[in-house]
Order: C-alpha cells, then sequence, then structure tokens
C-alpha cells in the first residue's frame, strides 16, 4: 500500500465513471482513483446491450409524479449538455421521435390529464391525436391497412435527444477525467474488490493482487455494493432481488422510441419498442422481467455473490409474500417466466408487442441473444416492501454506496453531483460552482441536494 488516495471510486460503469469526472474537474480534491473489475470501462450494465439506451426526461415516464419528473429531466439535462459539447457527440447522444401510447379510453383519458400536468415544464412535448401518430409512426396507427380500431392517443415529440449509448458515454467520462486531472487521476483495470475495512481515519480496499488505501470511498457497482456495505456493517436490513430484462429483434418497423402505459402496481418497465444505437435496421423490444439469482446478466459465476447479499429470512419471505398477493404483480411475474421458454416466449411476446404494432408478425420477432442486463431492485426488510427506483447508503464517515437501477444511468451526472457535494463536505475540499453550472447547468438553478429523494439513507444499523 503506498499512495493514498482521498477518493476512491469502485465501479467504472456510467456511474463510477460520472463521479471520477466531476470530481478531477469541478473539485480540488488531491488524488482520485477508479477501480474496475474488468479490462475497461462500462462492461456489465452500462454496456451498449444491457440497458434500454434511453434519456429519461420524465415526460413520457408515466410512474412518475411531477416531482420526479422534473428531477430526471434536470438530470437528462445534465447528460445532454456533457454529450453535446463532446468532438464524439455523434457515438454518444441520439435524436429519435419518442411518445408513450395510450390504448383505450382509461389510458387515453390519463395521457390528456398527465399533458396538462406536464405542458408547462416540457415545452416541446405534444399531444399526439391519431393523425400525428399516422405521420410519425405510421405503424402504430394503422391495422390491416386501415387506421386500428382502438381509441388511441399519445404524449411526445419528435426533434430531441432521446437516446444514449451508455457505454461510450462512460468511456468519454473516464478518457476526459484523465486528460483533465493529469497526475491526479488513475484509473486500474482488473481489480475486483473483495474486501472494504476501516482503520482509524482510513479505508483498506482489498482486491485479489493489491490493496488501497483511501480517505473516501464510494462503490458503485450495482449490487454487488450492498455486499461491499455489509463489509462496513451498513444496509443489513437490505436484501436485493435482482430483475433481468431480455430483450426481442424485429426488423426496423419503428422510426423512433414508442413506451406503453406503466402499470403503477409493477415496479418493472411497460414494454417499449425502440431504435438500438449500435444494430443498424432493427427496432428492440422490451423488456421482459424475471428475477434471477446472479449479480450479472450471464455471469454465473455471481450466484455466490447474489447468495451473500440475498440473505434469505422471513422478513425477506414476508416481502415476497405480499408482492405475490397482488394479482397484478404475480400474473406479470409468472408470464415473464414463461417468456424465457423457448418455444413459448415469441408468442406470448407477440401479443404484448401488437399493442404498438397490431401488424407485427410471429416471425418478425427474434429473441436477443446476450442482450439485457440486471436491475437490482432493494428489498426494505424492515419496512416490508420492494423499493422502487435508485437507492444510496451514505454512511456519513466518507463511504458511500449506490445501486441504480433505472432510470439510473440518466441521472449518472446528477447522482455523481451528490456524491461529488458529499464527499467534497466530508474532505473540506472546494467546489468549483460556477464553472460546474455554466458547463453542466446552464442556468438550471435547480440545486439537487434541496431534493434528496427519500430512500437516501445514513448511518450504520444493526448487523
Amino acid at each position: 500500500m503506498s499512495q493514498v488516495f482521498d477518493l476512491l471510486i469502485v465501479g467504472g460503469g456510467v456511474t463510477g465513471s460520472a463521479l471520477l469526472y466531476v470530481a478531477s474537474r469541478y473539485t480540488d480534491i488531491g488524488h482520485i482513483a477508479l477501480l474496475e473489475k474488468y479490462a475497461a470501462p462500462a462492461r456489465v450494465n452500462s454496456l451498449h446491450s444491457n440497458n434500454s439506451q434511453t434519456l429519461h426526461c420524465g415526460d413520457i415516464e408515466t410512474n412518475y409524479s411531477l416531482d420526479k419528473a422534473l428531477k430526471v429531466q434536470r438530470a437528462a439535462r445534465m447528460v445532454e449538455h456533457y454529450a453535446t459539447t463532446q468532438p464524439d457527440i455523434d457515438h454518444l447522444i441520439f435524436r429519435y421521435p419518442k411518445m408513450v401510447l395510450g390504448v383505450g379510453e382509461r389510458e387515453c383519458e390519463l395521457l390528456r390529464r398527465r399533458f396538462e400536468v406536464l405542458s408547462p415544464h416540457y415545452p416541446n412535448l405534444r399531444l399526439l391525436e391519431p393523425n400525428d401518430i399516422a405521420r410519425i409512426e405510421p405503424a402504430v396507427a394503422f391495422a390491416g391497412g386501415r387506421r386500428r380500431p382502438d381509441e388511441i392517443v399519445a404524449l411526445g415529440s419528435e426533434s430531441e435527444y432521446t437516446a444514449v449509448n451508455y457505454e461510450a458515454l462512460a468511456r468519454s467520462f473516464v478518457r476526459q477525467a484523465q486528460r483533465g486531472g493529469g497526475n491526479r487521476v488513475a484509473v486500474e483495470y482488473n481489480q475486483r474488490v473483495r474486501h472494504i475495512r476501516r482503520h482509524h481515519d482510513r479505508f483498506l480496499i482489498e482486491t485479489g493482487t493489491t490493496s488501497f488505501q483511501a480517505r473516501s470511498i464510494v462503490v458503485c457497482a450495482g449490487g454487488h455494493s450492498l455486499r461491499l456495505a455489509h463489509d462496513l456493517g451498513f444496509g443489513h436490513h437490505y436484501s436485493v432481488l435482482p430483475v433481468a430484462g431480455s430483450y426481442y429483434f424485429t426488423p426496423q418497423i419503428l422510426r423512433g422510441k414508442v413506451y406503453t402505459v406503466q402499470n403503477d402496481k409493477l415496479p418493472f418497465a411497460a414494454i417499449h419498442g425502440d431504435p438500438d444505437v449500435n444494430v443498424p435496421g432493427k427496432t428492440r423490444w422490451g423488456p421482459t422481467a424475471l428475477v434471477l439469482p446472479v449479480l450479472e446478466r450471464y455471469n454465473w459465476e455471481t450466484v455466490k455473490d447474489f447468495l451473500r447479499v440475498f440473505q434469505f429470512d422471513r422478513k425477506v419471505w414476508n416481502v415476497l409474500f405480499d408482492l405475490l398477493k397482488v394479482p397484478d404483480i404475480r400474473n406479470y411475474m409468472f408470464k415473464n417466466l414463461l417468456f424465457e421458454v423457448p418455444v413459448l416466449r415469441r408468442g406470448l411476446f407477440l401479443r404484448d408487442a401488437r399493442k404498438i404494432v397490431p401488424d407485427l408478425r410471429y416471425g418478425d420477432l427474434r429473441f436477443a441473444h446476450h442482450v439485457g442486463g440486471i436491475r437490482p431492485q432493494l428489498i426494505d426488510k424492515e419496512h416490508r416492501r420492494l423499493m422502487m427506483g435508485e437507492a444510496k447508503i451514505d454512511t456519513g464517515v466518507g463511504a458511500i454506496f449506490n445501486m441504480t437501477p433505472s432510470p439510473g444511468a440518466t441521472c449518472c451526472l446528477e447522482n455523481a453531483e451528490v456524491d461529488m457535494r458529499a464527499v467534497a463536505a466530508f474532505l473540506g475540499a472546494t467546489i468549483d460552482e460556477q464553472r460546474f453550472e455554466r458547463e453542466l447547468l446552464i442556468g438550471d438553478h435547480r440545486h439537487v441536494i434541496g431534493d434528496l429523494p427519500a430512500y437516501l439513507i445514513s448511518g450504520p444499523d444493526a448487523a
């Protein structure tokens, strides 16, 4: 153990790399390091094939309250402001039409009401009637050569940035941090963190071959973050429920992103179809949702890591039993289990996809092998509930642990801002507020710290 780092970040996905970038560019924190278990950044959930590639802005996500929508809008604008100033912008961020589609009287009325609430805050948002839908996405509006018989309406826009290659974005963050930070920034690959312990005022981080020392640490490693939090005695009242998402490909049927109305009783994304930024000429459909005993998709070596953080007991069973008692959730989980059965899955998925494109055919669908990641949903055993969205454990002693399912990638820079401010305060470092606002906020004076989410947890708990 030679150098002592002021800030050590564990995990080189888009969340960890965003923190590396903002901490190196906007603070005077002395020595910053990033440890990544693989040989390059963004090899797990930030990999281009392992997420929906969507820049969530809060306008077409029907399960968001207005407050949540505006918070996500701010986060999305930060990503847009960064990406559009980079020389490789064409590899980072993309413009596609987008809409959330309402089918039937109930959903259409919901979207009309939602438009009245959101439109003052989203100047580019439009209420799209059937003629508008037909112009933007003809495959959605027509069935059998005629206008589809369902009542349809949509909320959407045509000229905004709507998709991001989060793998390329993470690589850009690391590259810019190394370029601007010089000797202040160290990036170490092939360093799997096995254990973290605290010794006096320092953290000792042990990998398979090396040990590191740091005054503060931030862990951005998905479900693995909870395992490392347990090392320090934090977060033992949480368990992880890993939810895998799978996708299908069809020929290019849609011009842009078409989402469907979210079921508020389900903590999982509703089905949508959109272009894949790395697979030209195809429309990608999904996701499905299947609980799998792994912390990384297609990596069965992480079963043992899952077992360490799942910690099955009566409290976990109570949460799972409560979920299964809800008919919508029970039926959804059973249906998504069938979505993974090779003989059945295409026909079953086709029925759902036809809500968007009525003329979609069985032969159009192809299961997207090795596409899709893991969303580590947290189980709060004390409050007997499955937590929605992102989660963070701020210990108050210089260690922060992020578990960030959707829309975690969209919120990467905003989450980095939260952690940057917390670490800077702990270390007594200063932040270049004017530069941060000028480059990332661009006049948006809403302050994220004044509106911290309810899921932010501080302080240790009993093991």
